[in-house]
Parts: structure tokens; C-alpha cells; sequence
């Protein structure tokens, strides 16, 4: 069960909340976690959502004791192109996480869990999934809908 050590031990990774520097917290608080198959196979969703939220507890405990009045947020995203679940903490309010993508927050882990513990082919996107290509002709058209993805938000803010 390598992949609940994994997301145990993200929190008590180095934790910089820095409003003035989004690119620092960024790069400071950001984890990629992936899991081999035997851990995809024996893992319940609700072992994986439990571990997330434990971590999420513990960085709460440590914001709280670094004293950080302001905004904080825990966040966890399936990566389907990286085949690996992905979260990070920000000194920013669910709605302005940041991503360059159209993302849908929820409170509900379940899903982000269960999509990626039941990926078969981690890394791995089928022709299927991919856009065609355009012709000239027709980059006159609309852009086709963007993808939206589930993010899993858990507020680690300890003032109000």
C-alpha cells in the first residue's frame, strides 16, 4: 500500500504559504503520487479518500500552528495524461486555484479516487480521447467545448 504512505507523508512535506509568491507555493507544495497495479487493484476508494483527508487534517494542524491568518486550501486532482493523482495546498480560495484548465471543484473525493484507481493504462490516452486534428478550413469554426476536470478542495484555513 505504497500509495497511502505516499499521501501520508505530503503532509509533513516542506509547507510554504506565500500569498505575494504563488509560484513558490506552487512548486513548494505540490506532489505527483501514482500507484503500481497491484496497489490500483487492492486499494478501496474509500482507503485512498480517507488517507486524503488525514492529510489534509495534519496540514490544517500546521497551518494552525504556523500561525497564517489568511486563505488556505488542499486540493487533489486526477492528472489522466500523467496517470497519477496530483494535490497541493495554496494560499488561495477554492474558485482561484491555479490552473490554466476549466476545473470543477467538489467536495466529494470519490470520484477523482475512482477514476484514477481505475485507470488500466495510467499515462496512457487513446486516440479516442484526442481532438482531430484541424484542416484550414475549418479554423474558422467555434472552438470545440473544453474538458472540464473534478477537483477534490478541502479548506485547511484555520481562521475566520
Amino acid at each position: 500500500m505504497v500509495l497511502l504512505t505516499w499521501i501520508a507523508e505530503v503532509a509533513d512535506e516542506p509547507l510554504v504559504l506565500e500569498p505575494a509568491d504563488r509560484r513558490v507555493e506552487w512548486e513548494t507544495n505540490s506532489w505527483s503520487l501514482g500507484a503500481a497495479d497491484e496497489d490500483r487493484s487492492s486499494l478501496s476508494v474509500a482507503e485512498v479518500v480517507a488517507a486524503f483527508e488525514r492529510t489534509a487534517a495534519a496540514i490544517r494542524e500546521r497551518i494552525r500552528d504556523l500561525g497564517f491568518p489568511g486563505m488556505a486550501t488542499f486540493y487533489v486532482w486526477h492528472d489522466k495524461q500523467a496517470g497519477q493523482l496530483r494535490c497541493s495546498t495554496g494560499s488561495v480560495p477554492p474558485d482561484a486555484l491555479p490552473f490554466s484548465g476549466t476545473y470543477v471543484v467538489s467536495d466529494d473525493l470519490g470520484p477523482v479516487v475512482e477514476a484514477f484507481l481505475a485507470d488500466s493504462e495510467p499515462g496512457v490516452i487513446a486516440w479516442s480521447d484526442l481532438d482531430d486534428a484541424q484542416s484550414l478550413s475549418e479554423l474558422t469554426e467555434p472552438e470545440p467545448e473544453v474538458r472540464s476536470f473534478g477537483v477534490w478542495v478541502s479548506s485547511v484555513r484555520t481562521s475566520h
